[in-house]
């Protein structure tokens, strides 16, 4: 009589290892409905990776952990077995049920909170530690929002597209070095940690993933965010350009300049002295124009990022043409402002010709105390 097939005992012990049986619970929980992908919603699929990024928070039994984007939670469970809490915030309420779901009925769910909304709307409570596979559609707020709580979180492990991680930490003279990379470094530690390919998540998203490790400085330094950012918007909108082409070779910059300086001489009972200038002037007047072979140096003289970019930008000529000069009479503010910023930028800091992408934290720190020793403000 024929015996019946038996299954073969590797294949048994695969099918039984916690491996494969979590394999299997995240392969039933990210089939129960369609993915949103207009959220960002690319749940991580693969527990390996969801253990490693747990594994990189360095988590204690005391901490509370903020999670953005839980998902269907296969992230969420990693972290419960580590943690004292997670708070859970999600955008979709299909999502939010089924994370719910993952932990009914067990002792993790007692510590679980799920918030329901927009994190960018959301006021956080206090949490020790984030760790997020982040809709990438919200990287660069979000990132700031956790930068700027208090108190500051120990450290943040995120998840991010390949390209904005990089520029996250890029350094000075990097090809992806830009505003978000200074703004960032200022405030944070930040180091990449793995690379994720886009076949760990469902649906699989367009780009690949990085995770990095962001440690917020602390103390904090004591700069004004709006001032530093503010200088900073100005520096990179043509990041391969001198700094005296970008602060000095456009009307729009002087003006924002001269509009500052007004207001800060009336908030100090300093009179200014209106009135025509002596002489009339070309806002070009002084500043090198860079040759062809510069300006294709590093992909060009393309703006920066584009959500980078200043309004008075928008619809403001970048510079004013040599061929065809715009002389207007400009006013005695005006020229003491500008006599201002070149004296910041070749008597006190020495950088005028030095270009923006090869300036680095310490060069930005020396600008803006010198411009506002002088009275220039950027905010």
């Amino acid at each position: 009589m024929p015996k019946a097939p038996s299954k073969k005992r590797h294949g048994a012990a695969a099918q039984s290892s916690p491996y494969a049986q979590a394999a299997a619970k995240t392969k039933a929980a990210n089939s129960i409905f369609k993915m949103n992908t207009d959220l960002g919603q690319h749940v991580l699929k693969n527990p390996g990776v969801a253990q490693a990024i747990v594994a990189k928070a360095d988590l204690k039994q005391s901490d509370t952990v903020l999670e953005v984007g839980p998902g269907s939670g296969n992230l969420t469970v990693k972290i419960l077995e580590k943690a004292k809490k997670v708070i859970a915030v999600e955008l979709d309420p299909r999502m939010a049920a089924e994370v719910t779901k993952r932990v009914q009925g067990k002792p993790e769910q007692k510590r679980l909170e799920v918030l329901l909304g927009d994190v960018m709307k959301t006021d956080l409570p206090y949490f020790d530690v984030c760790i997020s596979n982040t809709p990438y559609q919200i990287s660069s707020p979000l990132t700031f929002k956790l930068l700027a709580a208090s108190p500051a979180p120990r450290v943040c492990i995120l998840m991010f597209q390949r390209e904005f991680a990089l520029r996250l930490f890029a350094k000075s003279g990097d090809k992806l070095y830009s505003r978000l990379s200074v703004n960032a470094q200022m405030w944070a530690k930040i180091d990449h940690i793995m690379k994720v390919g886009k076949n760990n998540f469902k649906p699989p998203p367009a780009v690949e993933s990085s995770v990095v490790r962001i440690v917020p400085k602390n103390p904090r330094p004591q700069i004004s965010y709006e001032e530093f950012d503010g200088l900073l918007r100005i520096a990179f909108v043509r990041k391969n350009k001198t700094l005296r082409s970008n602060f000095l070779g456009t009307t729009s910059v002087l003006d924002l300049l001269e509009t500052n300086y007004r207001t800060w001489c009336a908030q100090n009972d300093i009179p200014v002295e209106d009135g025509p200038a002596e002489t009339e002037t070309n806002a070009m007047d002084g500043v090198d124009e860079p040759s062809k072979d510069e300006e294709e140096l590093d992909g060009g003289m393309d703006i920066d990022d584009e959500d980078d970019v200043p309004d008075f930008f928008d619809s403001a000529p970048t510079q004013t043409s040599r061929d065809n000069p715009s002389r207007k009479k400009k006013g005695k503010v005006r020229e003491l402002v500008r006599e201002k910023v070149r004296q910041v930028l070749e008597d006190d800091t020495d950088l005028a010709d030095r270009r923006t992408r090869m300036c680095d934290e310490g060069d930005f720190l020396k600008l803006l105390w010198s411009f506002n020793q002088r009275g220039i403000h950027f905010s």
